[in-house]
């Protein structure tokens, strides 16, 4: 049974031990309960900081790993975390007294900068087919998104105030565990990429609320692995994501829905 005052911790390592040597020891104190999955070898560093394990056999997506990890906790609110994301001491605090103040806000998501302290472009739009093509293929180099996209990345908002929105990339990510119950959890057929924009997706349609909060804040660098090359394992399993989320939700072939 959920436990209302309780905050939960969930982070996935894919072989990021060295990662989680930083963020454990912030995330930790932040949170009631944390349990880590290791999700391929080399992923669990020595100091666990308390965390509970799992270790797979074998690897699992994302999205199933989130879903076993929160099954195994009792908080009302899962933080659920990249292993490289680092909270700043009260981000967890911050984004869990806005979501007990609003009590139809899902999801909540800080303020993500790089380790340098500069913004990232984490609260976004709903996806279009158009858009994203020209942003997973060489189509980029003619329209270079981050400035033909302004609108899908929310380039010309920079909030101070809590904003409503689409979605926000799942690095970091404060959840309801109610609303994990009714549409039920992470969809685990997302290998990797996608499963946070077809999660703000399905809890936008069953009438949650996504709630950007600036004032929480984490640090969590922004690779954009799949923007340097054009074929790679990475990049085949974002095109896959995004041909699930559209066999999914046919009504965003041409823009429509929540």
């Amino acid at each position: 049974m959920a436990t209302a005052s309780r905050i939960s911790g969930v982070v996935v390592s894919h072989g990021h031990a060295r990662e989680l040597e930083s963020s454990l020891p912030a995330l930790a104190p932040q949170v009631d309960e944390l349990v880590v999955v290791g999700n391929l070898p080399g992923s669990i560093p020595r100091d666990l900081h308390g965390a509970t394990v799992i270790e797979n056999g074998r690897p699992r997506s994302y999205a199933a790993n989130v879903n076993a990890a929160v099954e195994r906790t009792s908080g009302e609110l899962v933080a659920v975390c990249n292993a490289d994301a680092v909270p700043e001491p009260d981000a967890v605090a911050t984004l869990a007294e806005f979501m007990r103040s609003n009590l139809r806000c899902g999801i909540a998501g800080p303020q993500m900068l790089d380790p340098d302290g500069s913004w990232q472009p984490s609260r976004r739009r709903f996806p279009t087919v158009m858009g994203t093509l020209v942003r997973r293929t060489p189509l980029r180099r003619a329209f270079p998104p981050l400035e033909r996209q302004r609108e899908h990345y929310l380039l010309d908002e920079r909030p101070t105030e809590p904003v409503e929105t689409d979605w926000m990339l799942g690095g970091f990510l404060l959840l309801r565990r109610t609303m994990l119950d009714e549409i039920g959890g992470y969809d685990a057929g997302f290998r990797m990429y996608g499963e946070d924009i077809d999660l703000c997706y399905r809890a936008a349609r069953a009438g949650w609320e996504r709630w950007y909060v600036p004032d929480a804040v984490v640090r969590h660098r922004w690779d954009r692995l799949t923007d340097r090359r054009w074929f790679t394992r990475r990049t085949l399993w974002h095109w896959r994501g995004m041909f699930r989320f559209v066999r999914k939700h046919p009504e965003r072939l041409v823009g429509r829905g929540v």
